[in-house]
């Protein structure tokens, strides 16, 4: 089979006709191709030349799902961020990696070398897998969502050092000075020309794409972007979806984010679907049949304790539910380190049999993770049920009229609370972050409710129809371009006061209907202007 079209037709092909299927009875897409990629190994022999154009192809769905990640992550989004990258990614990385290796070095008597290689690619998760599902129950911004992508981020940078490793133990001829050198140099230029690029170039580019007002020549030029920044991240030695997330982040900063993201998401999709087939491509049945009574225990025992590290080091820092989702979220094995053993076993440092039953634990880590995350929160509420008296809360039968509806309790919402009681009007908070609940009660709050607002159902409980005003505190801003939609739903009618930043998400609010909006920033600049014309203002 030698045709590399012939391949694709016939992997899309199974991969539809099962998905259809499986959908029906809710089993997530991913399993569907995961599956669809064992059937066509066994019944087809592709030639490695189809495979690996194949796999080629398939990278980029990761490529894709890292660019539109990106998006949502601005610099600003990032710096915010650091302890979740390079606190709890750090820990978790470290914590899991050497507890891997000490297992390999004294109970499968694997050398030094092999066991630190295996470890530290045991402790990475998918980010694949995670982040498509997080995307599709539109918890990326939730907090176990930052958690689990910060955690990610870090698993990701931390593939450089793991690969260079490999590199190091398997070299003759380089230094570990000389390829160290290397990278920081390599770091050096990727980081300069996308901060070149993010401050002169990229605002320009779009402007001058869009002055010729073609949807074609948007999209191929959003398509040219991420491809070349994922190549030439690659071609200094970092991985392409690293690339990608650094290109995203710059457009972030930009007015085009929302329109490319939209664009981009059917490229997304189709890829990763296609990279979920090549990943059951790998799986061999003969060894997993062979080498079961190994494989089997060896998923269990690793995933297991890769729990119990992240939930040990997530549970000094956060909220114990909080905690628990992002340890389901992670304790899987990811992509990644496929890429790593596959280097091991070429460079001779992982013998064929070992390669296969690692490839097959990894695989079977993965097609466990969609079940587990499609019901996190399910799985959460019965092994951490949330306080009774807060879930009595949420649920509380209606009633309400003439109030003010504050959606989110965060330095902004406490503001007005303390505004609404002062004159004495009626208001109820919704807030969907547990542990401000649970600090507001403590404080003699008795108007908070744990429920969110971005919820067609919640609203309607709390009586939108009947509210006198609704006021959108929270500072997220797709959190709260969803509570927007969400609101509007309901009619026209309904008096909405929304809080924006900056000029383009004013537009934004603006453009799905809403009729009272405060821009921050004209705000202080009106009364910094105002104070210097006083001479009240000091220096």
């Amino acid at each position: 089979m030698e045709h590399t079209l012939f391949v694709v037709v016939i992997t899309i092909a199974i991969a539809t006709l099962l998905n259809v299927v499986l959908r029906k009875i809710k089993i997530p897409t991913i399993i569907g191709y995961i599956i669809a990629g064992i059937i066509i190994a066994s019944l087809f022999r592709f030639d490695e030349n189809a495979k690996e154009t194949l796999s080629h192809v398939a990278e980029f769905g990761v490529v894709f799902l890292m660019f539109t990640i990106g998006l949502e992550f601005s610099v600003k989004h990032f710096r915010k961020m650091k302890r979740e990258v390079f606190v709890f990614g750090m820990l978790q990385v470290g914590i899991t990696g050497i507890l891997f290796s000490a297992i390999g070095y004294y109970l499968f008597e694997a050398n030094a070398k092999e066991s630190l290689v295996i470890g530290l690619a045991l402790a990475l998760s998918s980010t694949a897998i995670v982040l498509k599902v997080l995307n599709e129950n539109n918890e990326t911004h939730s907090g176990y969502g930052r958690i689990t992508l910060g955690v990610l981020l870090f698993q990701d940078l931390a593939v450089i050092p793991i690969l260079l490793m490999i590199s190091i133990f398997t070299s003759n001829n380089q230094s570990l000075g000389s390829l160290l050198g290397e990278l920081l140099i390599s770091a050096t230029i990727v980081f300069t020309v996308f901060f070149v690029a993010s401050k002169y170039l990229i605002e320009r580019y779009f402007g001058w794409i869009m002055y010729t007002k073609s949807e074609e020549i948007f999209l191929v030029s959003v398509l040219l972007v991420v491809i070349s920044t994922s190549f030439f991240a690659e071609r200094l030695g970092f991985s392409y979806s690293l690339g990608a997330f650094l290109a995203g982040m710059i457009l972030a900063e930009t007015k085009y984010r929302y329109k490319i993201e939209a664009d981009l998401v059917p490229f997304r999709d189709i890829l990763l679907g296609i990279f979920f087939v090549t990943i059951g491509m790998q799986i061999d049945w003969r060894t997993l049949v062979e080498f079961g009574y190994i494989i089997l225990p060896l998923v269990m025992g690793i995933m297991i304790l890769k729990a119990i590290i992240i939930f040990s080091v997530l549970s000094f820092f956060v909220q114990k539910r909080s905690a628990l989702k992002a340890t389901l979220a992670l304790f899987q094995v990811g992509e990644f380190a496929l890429v790593i053993f596959t280097l091991a076993y070429n460079n001779g440092m992982i013998n064929d049999t070992w390669n296969q039953i690692l490839v097959i634990t990894v695989i079977i880590s993965m097609i466990i993770a969609p079940f587990i995350l499609k019901n996190i929160k399910s799985i959460v509420d019965f092994l951490s049920p949330e306080p009774t008296t807060l879930r009595k809360r949420a649920f509380r039968e209606g009633g309400f009229s003439g109030h003010i509806i504050i959606c989110g309790y965060g330095p902004l919402g406490r503001k007005l609370v303390s505004n609404f009681k002062g004159m004495g009007l009626s208001y109820i908070i919704l807030e969907h972050d547990i542990s401000l609940v649970d600090k507001a009660i403590s404080d003699g709050e008795s108007m908070i409710f744990l429920a969110n607002a971005a919820q067609k159902s919640v609203l309607e409980h709390f009586n939108i129809n009947e509210s006198v005003a609704v006021v959108v505190a929270i500072t997220n801003e797709k959190q709260k371009r969803l509570i927007c939609e969400n609101i509007t739903s309901f009619g026209a009618n309904i008096n909405t006061v929304v809080t924006v930043s900056n000029d383009e998400e004013e537009k934004i609010i603006k453009e799905l209907g809403i009729n009272h909006i405060v821009n921050d920033r004209e705000i202080i600049s009106q009364m910094l202007t105002q104070k210097a014309l006083t001479c009240s203002l000091r220096v």
